[in-house]
């Protein structure tokens, strides 16, 4: 029996997953996929509990993963800030209007994308700005130096998710394949269940990035969520962080 037999032999009395055979699967979704019930929260405690689970996206014969590290909440319709403020609904915001767990993507600046996942109340959602990569780097990273004009030579691989854009790029978001996907339901893309950050105190609060243009009533509010120490966020909090 050759190494690669006794390998797979071993995983298999073991439990542990082939992460080969994972990677390369056409269609691979475990068990520790999360369900509907789970979503069903509001705005704030889904943003929080979303921290440490592992985002999944099917790119043709491959599904490539990232930890999600910080988020930002959108309150709907009370929330200034929100694409649903006053009850407003559009065709580009339907998605915050269908139910918990519903994908929410939308395009800024005409050409980048945000992904967010609604919540229990109407009209609000969570924006996932910041991933850690976990499997399907060279993808990702291939993905990303699509777009940039150095072809990704100078791409480390702390940033290939830390912003909302730039884990669209990586994991392949779109509004077209991706908004108003289920993601409890989806076959292109779903979170699995991992590690608990909310009762852990790692978690650093903070006011949103990038809406100043709403008001800084709204612009201040402490409604973006990070796992402290981790270097794929987007944006750090040094006077938060100096309080720990």
């Amino acid at each position: 029996m050759n190494k690669r037999q006794l390998s797979s032999n071993s995983e298999q009395q073991s439990g542990a997953p082939d992460l080969e055979a994972v990677v390369s699967s056409k269609y691979f979704k475990t068990s520790n996929a999360l369900r509907l019930d789970y979503y069903d929260k509001n705005c704030v405690e889904l943003a929080k509990c979303l921290l440490g689970k592992v985002l999944c996206r099917k790119v043709k014969d491959q599904v490539i993963k990232g930890k999600i590290v910080e988020t930002e909440g959108y309150l709907g319709i009370d929330d200034g800030a929100s694409h649903s403020y006053k009850g407003k609904r559009t065709e580009r915001n339907s998605a915050m209007f269908v139910g918990a767990g519903t994908a929410y993507v939308y395009k800024i600046y005409g050409m980048y994308h945000c992904f967010n996942i609604s919540s229990k109340e109407e009209g609000s959602a969570v924006l996932i700005r910041a991933l850690e990569p976990m499997a399907g780097m060279e993808t990702m990273r291939g993905l990303r130096a699509a777009k940039r004009k150095d072809g990704g030579a100078k791409l480390r691989e702390k940033d290939l998710c830390s912003g909302p854009s730039k884990l669209c790029q990586a994991l392949a978001i779109s509004k077209e394949e991706i908004n108003l996907q289920k993601m409890f339901d989806s076959e292109h893309i779903w979170l699995e269940d991992s590690e608990e950050i909310v009762s852990s105190g790692s978690i650093i609060t903070s006011k949103r990035v990038g809406i100043e243009g709403a008001g800084k009533e709204w612009a201040q509010l402490p409604l973006r969520f990070y796992i402290h120490g981790n270097s794929h966020v987007s944006v750090k909090d040094k006077e938060e962080e100096s309080k720990r």
